[in-house]
């Protein structure tokens, strides 16, 4: 198995974890909070993809899927097309709601299908590529890219937790 293989099976991972926690809940359950702070599984899995869809586009210097594909409009937010959720307040979160789990799905599959082309191109030399020299040491595409990784799966638990927490009561 090669980087570029390695990539995509730990993308293709957060792919399932998304989907377990999405897939045929309501419009209401995806936008539940556990309590009136807390991040509904809809603003959690938004805010995955978005950060993903940005940092992905920037290293691949690629246009965002949320601009290029339309998403944003479809999504409607109140917010600029440039959010990604990260600082959020509780009152940015509860405005996250959308129509359908598919809504959801479909922007996080066209974030997914966007990484995968890039990733699937990579070698290992091109993830020592430095793509941001503001951080001490500076970062490489490699740190980069499992970085994403790590920031999608502990957001997909938080989703698939919420999900169980509602699906129980």
């Amino acid at each position: 198995m090669n980087s570029a293989e390695v990539l995509a099976d730990a993308f293709g991972r957060v792919r399932e974890e998304v989907h377990a926690a999405v897939e045929g809940l309501s419009p209401e359950e995806l936008t539940a909070r556990l309590d009136p702070d807390a991040n509904s599984i809809a603003w959690l899995v938004w805010h995955l993809a978005r950060v993903q869809d940005d940092h992905v586009a920037d290293v691949a210097e690629l246009e965002q899927v949320w601009l290029s594909q339309g998403w944003e409009a479809r999504f409607g937010l109140p917010f600029g097309p440039e959010a990604t959720g990260y600082g959020d307040s509780s009152r940015q979160v509860a405005a996250v709601r959308v129509e359908s789990a598919e809504l959801l799905l479909g922007y996080y599959d066209a974030v997914h299908e966007q990484t995968l082309g890039f990733v699937g191109g990579l070698n290992d030399a091109a993830l020592d590529r430095v793509v941001d020299k503001a951080w001490l040491p500076p970062v490489t595409l490699g740190v980069r890219l499992v970085s994403v990784i790590a920031d999608d799966l502990q957001h997909a638990g938080q989703a698939a937790f919420v999900r169980g927490v509602l699906r129980r009561r």
